[in-house]
């Protein structure tokens, strides 16, 4: 099924409850100018618009927002702090590029904090949680065979995930685990590439989904672990596949 064909209201709620960018739980309004302006550059980021490596000038942005450069470098140190920007010494700043190491350390935390959620989430069963999950496995199956979906893909495993979090009762595992997402969508991007990674994921939720129902607390922790180490081989893989900016100039 296309996603386009599914019913309306099948993940209406699902698709606009998690936001991929900075101060997703805050509105305009209320962030200073270089939080609104860290905002939108962290969004180019994380769409590909703005690629690893990429130098990111100061003066430019400052004439783009209309604002001194000032704001501008408190707007990136906002960003270095959630791991998307580098800024370095006399050099300014770039684009945090993606590595194997930090990428090995980024999924081990989320792994494990992940397994924090699965047990919570079996000892307290929320009643939203398995129509939850039912949904987040149609959309994904959807997803997952058409080619072009990859990015979509990998936000609605994300969203699944934080959503997993929010229902677990835990307010700081939440924080946790969405603190994390920024630093490792790009990653999770890159190991769900391709339609055939896509489909192995999205069999590996089910198969959790199916655990959850059957109250078979173990096998959901090992499925998580499995297909959140699968999705990181993965992006090893295409990483070294992947030429580096700098070695390009």
């Amino acid at each position: 099924m296309h996603p386009a064909d599914m019913p309306a209201d099948v993940f209406a709620s699902l698709e606009g409850a998690v936001a991929f960018r900075l101060f997703a739980d805050q509105k305009d309004p209320t962030l200073s100018v270089p939080e609104q302006i860290a905002g939108r550059i962290g969004d180019r980021i994380l769409n590909s618009e703005m690629a690893p490596g990429a130098r990111i000038g100061e003066q430019e942005l400052a004439d783009e927002f209309s604002v001194s450069r000032g704001p501008i470098r408190e707007a990136l140190r906002i960003l270095e702090r959630e791991g998307l920007v580098t800024i370095l010494p006399r050099r300014g700043a770039i684009v945090t590029e993606l590595s194997a190491a930090e990428l090995t350390e980024l999924m081990e935390i989320r792994a494990g904090l992940f397994e924090l959620v699965v047990r919570k989430l079996t000892q307290n069963r929320h009643p939203e949680l398995l129509p939850m999950l039912r949904a987040g496995n149609q959309r994904l199956q959807a997803l997952a065979p058409i080619p072009e979906m990859g990015d979509a893909y990998a936000e609605t495993t994300y969203r699944l995930l934080i959503l997993c979090a929010r229902l677990s009762g835990n307010q700081r595992l939440q924080r946790m685990l969405t603190g994390l997402s920024l630093q490792t969508l790009r990653y999770s991007k890159l190991g769900l590439r391709t339609p055939e990674r896509r489909l192995r994921s999205a069999r590996l939720w089910q198969e959790a989904t199916d655990a959850l129902e059957q109250g078979d607390t173990e096998r959901m922790v090992l499925l998580a672990r499995q297909r959140i180490e699968e999705s990181a081989e993965e992006a090893v893989r295409q990483l070294a596949n992947t030429p580096n900016p700098g070695d390009r100039a």
